[in-house]
C-alpha cells in the first residue's frame, strides 16, 4: 500500500525537489526530536526541528534548528528584524500552521511565514524535517529545503 503523501510531500514535488521519506512509530505522548533521530537512526546534527514564533509586530516568523539545540529567541529577533520574539503557545500551532505538534513542517504551512534554518545546515549534505505529520520525516539537501519555503540561513542557537 503506498504512503499517504502530506502537504509538504506535495509541494516538494511539485516544485520538482528531490526528497527521501522516514516513517517511524508514533506514541500517544509527545517524542522529541533527539527521540526521533533515534527512532529514524539518524544523526542529531541531521535532523532539525520546526519552532514557530510571534514577533513585536505580532507577525509570525519559523525558526528550524538542530533538534539537540535550543533556539536563542536574541538571535531569532535579529535575524527577523523584530524587537522581540516569543514561542507561539503549543495550544496555537494548529491554528496558526495547519499542523500539530510533533508534525509541524516548515513546508506547507497555512501561509508562507519568513523561514529561518540555522546555518549549520549548510555544513550537512542533507537534513531532515517532518514531514508534515507525526511519523512522517522529510529528508532533503539544505538548500533546496530552504527554497522549497523562501528560507534564509541565520546564527539561532545558543553557543
Amino acid at each position: 500500500m503506498a504512503q499517504p503523501k502530506t502537504n509538504a510531500m506535495r509541494i516538494l514535488e511539485k516544485e520538482k525537489i528531490p526528497y527521501e521519506m522516514f516513517t517511524y512509530p508514533v506514541t500517544e505522548e509527545h517524542q522529541d526530536g533527539v527521540t526521533v533521530a533515534a527512532l529514524c537512526g539518524q544523526d542529531v546534527k541531521t535532523v532539525f526541528k520546526t519552532l514557530v514564533c510571534k514577533g513585536a509586530s505580532k507577525n509570525h516568523f519559523v525558526f528550524v534548528v538542530p533538534v539537540a539545540e535550543e533556539l536563542d529567541l536574541k538571535k531569532a529577533a535579529r535575524a527577523a528584524g523584530e524587537k522581540s520574539m516569543e514561542m507561539i503557545h503549543v495550544n496555537d500551532i494548529n491554528k496558526v500552521t495547519g499542523y500539530i505538534r510533533g508534525g509541524c513542517s516548515p513546508i506547507g504551512m497555512k501561509k508562507l511565514f519568513p523561514t529561518f534554518f540555522h546555518e549549520s545546515a549548510l555544513e550537512q549534505n542533507f537534513i531532515i524535517v517532518s514531514g508534515g505529520k507525526r511519523g512522517f520525516q522529510i529528508k532533503c539537501e539544505p538548500k533546496l529545503l530552504a527554497s522549497a519555503c523562501k528560507g534564509q540561513f541565520a546564527d539561532l542557537i545558543f553557543h
